[in-house]
């Protein structure tokens, strides 16, 4: 039966990484093949595609639609970029962070399509300025890009009089290097929270479909506890190598020291808070869709933190009974959104109009279902479904059983080594694939590996989880590396010189963190109770 098994697998890698077929069709292959196969039958596998797990990722993604269908986070973006300043080197760390803080609560392609026509009108009026001839030069206007499929209209044009071929080069790389640094910050970013993107919740399904004895270990506290500071130092990282390759690290001239601002650092500034006041004062959507989604947030955290008991524990668990998960707080948050109004209700019924008298008392909510239907990824959803169908069909298969065997003479390597072999063999293999694809078939077998060698399978699953995330090199790894590709600044050559370095920063990154902070987050020195039977469902 595993040898069954491993065919569906086999074959469903070769289409996922040809992707001849759509990525979402292909996952629906357990639905069809289990059952044909005598693997599974159709209600085993049918019911992996719609867990708890799926449920939490829906919930995200729908809070996320509300943010962006109300622009809240172009507002965040650009108030932060106002506080950050206007230096190069400032202002490419405030694109960093402004992009990575927005990619772990939005999907990091809408986060890079957001930012990146912002990228592009403070380079063009910089540019303006610097070869302006003439006084009062109008602003140039950003254009809205909403969707990740739109090109740009207009690109930089190095065409200034008398310009230097050093001063060309300069404004060259510091385009590469504003384009570059927001891709980044969208992949590292997604990897802080646990709906930030796709492996992360691949990687909470796996741990409940394989070891369903491991109930909150991985939660979006103790992820977060294990993932933030991570993203916090590689970005900064990020932010060193990108001003080291492009830019030239002068502190002095980087961050002024008290030299007045250039020209073209002014017209940064003024492009940004002319951008910033076309947006107009906060709305009563925007400060609802705020107040929702600080709501979602403080009870994910407050849930079960793990130092202190949680609102959980007041009318939510019995023994060993947990009612309510992270899934539960966000379809309540993104049930929400489509109740709490978008304008303020009137209650002025004495002195209305006729006219105003027509109108409906209660005004229109937050979200609809016609905007949530057109914008959230519903293929996702099924992605991730086929991944848990696969775990689950090789566990029943004793797949997993058997690949667990052939890897024990691992038993002799360092797990550290273990760890770091893994991990950027999953960074590499990320470049040609899907993150979620990438996830969902490796994870299963590194479990495997992990419980047949007597090693915590946290210790190798989470550092190969955050690993999906580093796809830096190719235009085609991931939607933003492709989106700021569009804009035409950049080469395939300078994305590979560039990535291949950040693969390696990741990697070390997340090598770091599993062998100090997540050791004690996630006791990973100790093989865990809950890793030694597989749990099988008959």
């Amino acid at each position: 039966m595993f040898v069954r098994c491993a065919y569906v697998i086999i074959l469903m890698a070769i289409y996922w990484c040809t992707e001849v077929i759509p990525l979402a069709v292909t996952s629906l292959m357990p639905a069809l093949l289990f059952p044909l196969l005598k693997i599974l039958d159709s209600k085993q596998v049918c019911v992996q595609y719609m867990k708890d797990t799926n449920m939490l990722f829906l919930g995200g993604l729908i809070v996320a639609v509300a943010v962006e269908h109300w622009n809240l986070h172009k507002r965040i973006a650009l108030r932060t970029l106002l506080w950050v300043g206007a230096k190069p080197a400032q202002l490419m760390l405030g694109f960093m962070g402004v992009t990575a803080f927005l990619s772990m609560w939005i999907s990091n392609t809408a986060t890079t399509a957001m930012m990146v026509p912002i990228v592009e009108a403070v380079l063009q009026q910089m540019e303006a300025t610097s070869t302006a001839t003439e006084a009062g030069l109008g602003a140039l206007e950003l254009a809205d890009k909403g969707k990740a499929s739109e090109l740009p209209g207009s690109q930089v044009i190095f065409e200034g009089p008398a310009m230097g071929q050093r001063e060309n080069c300069d404004r060259k790389s510091m385009c590469k290097a504003m384009t570059l640094c927001v891709c980044y910050a969208a992949s590292i970013g997604g990897t802080a929270t646990l709906t930030g993107t796709g492996p992360n919740v691949v990687l909470l399904g796996q741990m409940h479909e394989l070891f369903p004895d491991s109930k909150d270990t991985v939660n979006f506290a103790s992820w977060f506890g294990f993932a933030f500071p991570n993203m916090v130092i590689m970005l900064l990282l990020a932010w060193l190598w990108l001003q080291c390759i492009y830019m030239g690290f002068n502190f002095k001239k980087s961050w002024g020291c008290g030299l007045e601002r250039k020209n073209n650092e002014k017209a940064a500034y003024e492009v940004l808070q002319e951008e910033y006041r076309k947006l107009g004062p906060f709305s009563f959507a925007e400060v609802n869709v705020l107040l929702c989604f600080f709501l979602l947030v403080s009870l994910w955290f407050s849930r079960d933190p793990g130092f202190m008991p949680g609102w959980l524990s007041v009318a939510w668990a019995e023994g060993e009974t947990q009612y309510a998960s992270d899934a539960t707080v966000a379809i309540f948050v993104a049930m929400l959104l489509f109740v709490v109004p978008s304008q303020k209700p009137k209650f002025n019924f004495c002195s209305q109009t006729e006219e105003e008298r027509k109108i409906p008392f209660y005004p229109p909510a937050l979200l609809n279902w016609k905007v949530t239907q057109e914008k959230v990824p519903w293929g996702i959803v099924l992605l991730l479904g086929g991944g848990f169908a696969l775990a689950k069909g090789c566990e029943v298969s004793g797949l997993s059983e058997w690949m667990g065997k052939q890897m024990e003479p691992l038993h002799a390597v360092p797990p550290a080594a273990i760890t770091l072999i893994l991990s950027l063999l999953v960074a590499v293999f990320t470049e040609c694939t899907s993150n979620v694809a990438t996830t969902t078939l490796f994870l299963p077998i590194f479990a495997s590996m992990s419980r047949s060698i007597g090693l915590n399978p946290l210790y190798v699953m989470l550092p190969c989880t955050l690993s999906a995330s580093f796809a830096f090199m190719l235009p085609v790894a991931t939607p933003p590396n492709a989106i700021v590709f569009a804009y035409g600044h950049l080469k395939v050559s300078d994305m590979v010189k560039t990535g291949l370095m950040m693969n390696v920063i990741g990697v070390f990154c997340v090598f770091l963190a599993v062998n100090t902070w997540g050791r004690v987050i996630f006791d990973l020195d100790h093989f865990p109770d809950w890793a030694n039977v597989t749990h099988i469902e008959t």
